[in-house]
Parts: C-alpha cells; structure tokens; sequence
C-alpha cells in the first residue's frame, strides 16, 4: 500500500500533470513525507496542495505569462512595473538589473518634465521646441557658454551625489555632503528604498506618507501605487519624446501634429 500510494504522489507531482517545473517545485516545496508504518497505530496520509501564484502580466498582447520570453526567472514582480520584459536578458546580473531601474526611472522623470515644458513652452510663446534656443525673440540674459557652466556645474554636483548613493546607499543625507548642514535630514531616505526618498523635502503634499509629530511616515500602500503609477507615465513619456525627435526631425512640432 505504501509503495502504490507513494507512486500515486509522484505521478501526481510529475511535469505533466503539474504544469511544468514551477508548479513541479512547489509540490517538493509541500509538506509530502515518506509514508511510515507504526505498528499498533493507523495509517495517516496528508497532503497539503501549495497554490502556485498567479502569472504575472505580459506585455505581450494576449499572452497571460510563462516560458522565458515573457516571464524570465531574473524578473520576479518585485519592480513596479515589471511585466517580464526584457528579450535581450540585460537584467541577468541582479547588480545591472538595480542600475538599469535606476536609469530607467530617472530618464522617464526627466522625459516628463520635457514633455510636460515642450507643450506649455510652444503653446504660450508660439516657438517650436528645438528653435527656442535660436529664435530671434527668446528670452537670453546669459550666453549659451554661461548657461552650459552653470547646467554642467549643477547637475555635477547632483549625479555625483546620486552616483555615490546608488553604491553607498544612505550616504548623501549626512552634514557634510550637504551645503546647507541643518537641512541635511530633509535629504534623508524616509522609505528605505532606492530611488524614492519620500520625507518632508520629496513629498511635501503627503501623497505617500503623513507628518507626525514632525516625522515623516511613509504609507507602503500608497507608495506602492504611485510608483507603479509614475513608472508607466515615465514609459509613455520616453515614447513620447522619441516621437517629438521623429517629428523634429521634419521640421514638425506635437502641437503642429494635432493641428494646434
């Protein structure tokens, strides 16, 4: 009896009727023991089922998940916005992985602050984007090699912080990496985690946390939310300025595109 029932549990746990490896694992991962015989005793048999967790989104139309073109094993949901996209396998090294969402959501930032000043900028002064340098009209009080100093110097100084963080998390809110000594705690990383400071000086509205008692504490709940919230804007963002340089490109405008 106990050799039958033992084959019964591994005909059951085999890839075919479990679904593959994954599921496969997770029935080792069960509680499923060698079915001992006491004598004097009955004979108990238990087998606990471990739910496997649902697929994953896919950024494939159509596709729920699985396999390692839309669900590589590198890419765990653990990311806000991880649909299992990466066909080129940068994210392997979990090392590269950290730095690619690092660079990810700072150029998605940027982009919609782009996005965001090439609309208003062309819609209250009437000059296309990639002439407003030129444009006879624009508003220059500096030359082009005091503006260039004075970008070059500031953002320097601010990837450099940033640069020193990512390797040395936590370390760029202490009193002598900062200008203004008794502000350094406003600098400070209130969540914990990388990218998305939180505290009085990032998220003065609140919209991820409360003050109490002059403490800023971050709610995971709504944080969790809006990062999932900012990352899929900032995607849309950077196609959107790849568009603008398409149109740029033949001399037309976002505005000038939807007829405006």
């Amino acid at each position: 009896m106990a050799s039958t029932s033992g084959t019964v549990i591994n005909g059951l746990g085999s890839s075919f009727l479990c679904g593959g490896n994954r599921s496969q694992a997770l029935w080792g991962a069960s509680s499923i023991g060698p079915i001992v015989a006491t004598p004097g005793a009955t004979r108990k048999r238990k087998l606990i089922v471990v739910a496997a967790a649902p697929p994953k989104k896919s950024w494939l139309p159509a596709v729920k998940g699985g396999g390692n073109l839309v669900d590589p094993e590198w890419l765990d949901g653990s990311l806000p916005g991880d649909y299992g996209f990466d066909p080129l396998g940068l994210g392997k090294d979990p090392t590269f992985l950290k730095w690619y969402r690092e660079a990810e959501l700072i150029h998605g930032r940027w982009a919609m602050t782009a996005v965001v000043g090439i609309l208003i900028g062309q819609a209250w002064s009437g000059v296309p984007w990639f002439e407003a340098g030129a444009d006879p009209g624009a508003i220059a009080p500096f030359s082009f090699g005091s503006l260039l100093g004075t970008q070059l110097l500031l953002m320097g100084w601010v990837e450099s912080k940033r640069w020193v963080d990512f390797f040395n998390p936590k370390s760029q809110s202490v009193e002598w990496a900062t200008p203004w000594s008794k502000t350094a705690e406003n600098f400070a990383n209130a969540t914990g985690q990388q990218g998305y400071p939180g505290g009085k000086f990032f998220d003065p509205l609140g919209l991820a946390g409360t003050i109490q008692n002059g403490v800023y504490i971050p709610d995971y709940d709504k944080l969790e939310r809006l990062q999932l919230a900012e990352i899929k804007h900032a995607r849309i963002a950077m196609l959107a300025m790849l568009i603008f340089y398409f149109e740029a490109g033949q001399g037309k405008t976002p505005l000038g595109a939807l007829g405006l």
